[in-house]
């Protein structure tokens, strides 16, 4: 129930931010909708007037007008539709956009990247539909009820016989309604699993090509092709029935309001006229054709709003108010841990005290929670128990400008956003330390000492265009990248968290990199998630994660005595 009211907030949302243009098109159809209801009428004003002998062209020219109305709420109700479905197709991707921004990483996590860009561009089109399919779906009905009136003031026998076959219709097109909705929501979970499959596929071509797995990778990433295959057939299948069903029943349907006229005419109910507008009434009432097509509208912008509604039910990770007190980056952990989705421990009880200004290496083998520990550390995501503190302050309560002033993270396959390279290592920084240079202007003083601490400004030099490069057009190396990835972080004021983001780099810049973040001019706490024994020796304490728990926090000189310490490094050496 939670979902669905969701997802119906979600509708009514949309259709809110139609603004203008949607308030526009309800007023377009309602006025098409009285015009063609009122045309009837008047042609059967006119036959009557023609027959009676009166040769006044009062009634034709009204009907001309009323057809001249019909045409221009058409073109009106199209563009307002258009309009109103972009604005709010623009809004709902926004919306969903930031949210999954301000989300807790691992929610994030849990959807594919592929998957989320689906509900992104196709969903979100489809539900920013929703205003113009409520719209013009509540005017759609009004020209069938309005025949029945129109019918049961004419001869009370017409309205019946036209209400009696629209109640048969109604129930055929619920049916409808029920299947189809079904379908197109297995049609969009499908098309999403596949969208993600083949994300991850692209993510790793170089080792599929490396593997030779090529057609096995083809065959995984459109297994679901047949399902997606079968949803999409019924979907059309149910549509033609419908389809079908009208077309049955609205033929039948006229030529029993047609028979029923005619009798009603020959027994002086009716005049000609009114047979006229009750023939009229009768095609306008079983036309049902619009009404079908804006509940398929209808149906899948709902489908489309549940799929968005999911990653929007995740609360928001919500932002503290309070800036940063005066410190150097005092860093402590307090009974945190981390649970996986299946409720297993990551992280358990973890009590951690990282002096300001120092430099804490977390070592442990594979899975022990090392970058969980990262994460938490620099509330890329919070733990389920405990708390972080930053020079006392819990990292929940921070400004979110404040933490990201102050906290910096470097990764092992860094990501590099940015439309230049200048971009991608400025990404945080104020907007004037970070714009990118014009064509001639030299890269910003921030971003330009980032860079040579990094060791990555002599690799920039040599690139086409300098710091000016598109980063999609940069010939970078892995090690490369993480060095722009370590650049990048090296805005952080007081904390600088590197999580294995050394992996890639040869000896000795790894070296000249440690002495930049290490010497005594450096100036920040360092926690570095590392698998190597020499930056493991360098730090000045080395925390120890075994398990999920943290094990021993001690001089890696001190640690190395311990035979199970040296196999966290695979080393079988003696004690240091």
């Amino acid at each position: 129930m939670r979902t669905l009211a969701g997802e119906d907030r979600l509708l009514f949302r949309v259709v809110r931010d139609g603004g203008g243009w949607t308030a526009m098109l309800v007023v377009v159809a309602l006025a098409g909708a009285a015009a063609e209801l009122a045309l009837p009428a008047v042609l059967g004003l006119a036959v009557d007037a023609a027959v009676g002998g009166d040769a006044s062209p009062r009634w034709p020219v009204v009907a001309c007008g009323l057809v001249v109305t019909l045409l221009v709420t058409d073109v009106l109700g199209d563009l307002a539709g258009g309009y109103g479905a972009a604005r709010a197709t623009a809004r709902l991707r926004r919306r969903l956009l930031r949210h999954l921004f301000a989300l807790d990483v691992r929610a994030v996590r849990r959807y594919p990247v592929g998957d989320l860009v689906g509900r992104l561009a196709g969903q979100a089109a489809d539900a920013g539909q929703a205003g113009t399919a409520v719209a013009l779906g509540g005017i759609a009905v009004l020209p069938p009820l309005g025949s029945v009136v129109a019918l049961f003031l004419l001869e009370p026998v017409l309205g019946l016989t036209l209400l009696a076959g629209l109640t048969v219709l109604t129930v055929l097109m619920a049916t409808f309604v029920t299947d189809a909705s079904a379908a197109v929501t297995g049609y969009q979970r499908v098309l999403g699993t596949i969208a993600g499959r083949l994300q991850e596929a692209l993510g790793g071509s170089r080792t599929i090509a490396a593997a030779g797995t090529a057609d096995l990778e083809r065959d995984r990433v459109l297994a679901a092709l047949p399902q997606l295959r079968n949803h999409g057939r019924l979907g059309w299948q149910l549509l033609a029935r419908a389809n079908a069903r009208v077309a049955a029943v609205a033929p039948l349907l006229q030529v029993a309001v047609v028979a029923v006229g005619g009798y009603a005419l020959t027994v002086g109910w009716l005049t000609p006229g009114q047979l006229v507008a009750a023939v009229q009434y009768a095609a306008l009432g079983a036309g049902l054709g619009a009404v079908l097509a804006t509940l398929n509208r209808l149906v899948r912008s709902r489908a489309a709003a549940r799929r968005i509604a999911e990653p929007l039910s995740f609360p928001a990770r919500p932002d503290g108010d309070e800036p940063l007190p005066p410190g150097d980056g005092h860093l402590r952990l307090r009974g945190v841990g981390v649970r996986a989705d299946d409720d297993l421990p990551i992280l358990d009880a973890i009590d951690l005290d990282i002096p300001a200004g120092s430099t804490v290496a977390v070592v442990g083998r594979s899975g022990a929670g090392k970058s969980a520990l990262a994460a938490v550390a620099g509330r890329l995501y919070d733990p389920d128990t405990g708390e972080v503190l930053l020079d006392g302050v819990p990292l929940t309560r921070l400004d979110r400008a404040a933490l990201r002033r102050a906290v910096g993270h470097a990764f092992d396959r860094p990501v590099l956003v940015g439309e230049t390279v200048h971009a991608a290592i400025g990404l945080g920084l104020p907007e004037r330390s970070a714009r990118p240079p014009s064509t001639d202007a030299p890269a910003t003083a921030a971003v330009l000492a980032a860079a040579r601490a990094a060791q990555i400004d002599g690799v920039v030099d040599r690139l086409p265009d300098g710091f000016r490069t598109r980063t999609v057009d940069a010939p970078l190396s892995g090690g490369e990248t993480q060095r722009l990835g370590l650049a990048r972080a090296f805005h952080a004021e007081r904390l600088l968290i590197l999580d294995d983001a050394t992996s890639s780099l040869d000896t000795a810049t790894e070296h000249r990199i440690s002495r930049a973040l290490t010497g005594p001019d450096a100036g920040r706490t360092r926690l570095v998630v590392t698998h190597r024994v020499a930056t493991a020796a360098t730090a000045d304490l080395v925390a120890w994660l075994d398990g999920g728990r943290l094990r021993a926090v001690a001089p890696h000189r001190r640690l190395w005595a311990d035979p199970d310490y040296r196999a966290v490094f695979g080393c079988e050496g003696v004690p240091r």
